[in-house]
């Protein structure tokens, strides 16, 4: 017959066991067999990370955006686009916080972790790899623009006139 002390040793065993499992499990940590980080071209582990990511973060479409800052002037729209993207043109009331400064920077200029932030790149993959430093970071209403500027700018036929003086 077994002890108590072995009893509870054996249950702490299978718990972990079943927590390492589930972990794995839902962060898609494993990775396929065929799966080499040596010979997979550049390209194809981009697009895999940003793939990842985009399970965590949320996506807004540029009609959503439009009606949300119609409606809410507490929404963080950021930028996380090179400058000189940026100095080309932007989303009217954005802010720039680059992809390379985000994670440093973003307390600084949003300190509430439950604001709604809208991200934004030029097509939309490094802007969910913005968001998802964020989430991990403790934000939780975190979006990426489906499509980034450039579905903004195709969808500018609705579009209120760029405003420098209100994008500073």
């Amino acid at each position: 017959m077994e002890t108590p002390r072995a009893i509870r040793i054996s249950v702490v065993v299978v718990v972990l066991a079943l927590l390492v499992v589930l972990v794995v499990g839902r962060r898609g940590l494993s990775r396929p067999r065929s799966w080499n980080a040596q010979t997979e071209p550049a390209r194809s582990r981009y697009a895999r990370l940003v793939e990842e990511a985009r399970e965590w973060v949320r996506p807004i479409q540029v009609s959503e955006l439009r009606r949300r800052l119609a409606v809410d002037p507490k929404l963080r729209l950021i930028d996380v686009r090179e400058e000189s993207e940026w100095a080309a043109g932007r989303i009217p009331g954005a802010i720039h916080l680059s992809k390379g400064v985000i994670e440093r920077d973003i307390e600084a200029a949003v300190p509430d972790v439950a604001d709604d932030i809208v991200l934004y790149c030029a097509g939309g993959s490094r802007s969910v790899l913005a968001a998802e430093n964020l989430r991990r970071m403790g934000y939780v209403s975190v979006y990426s623009l489906e499509g980034g500027y450039r579905a903004w700018r195709a969808d500018a036929g609705s579009a209120a006139p760029f405003d420098a003086a209100s994008s500073k």
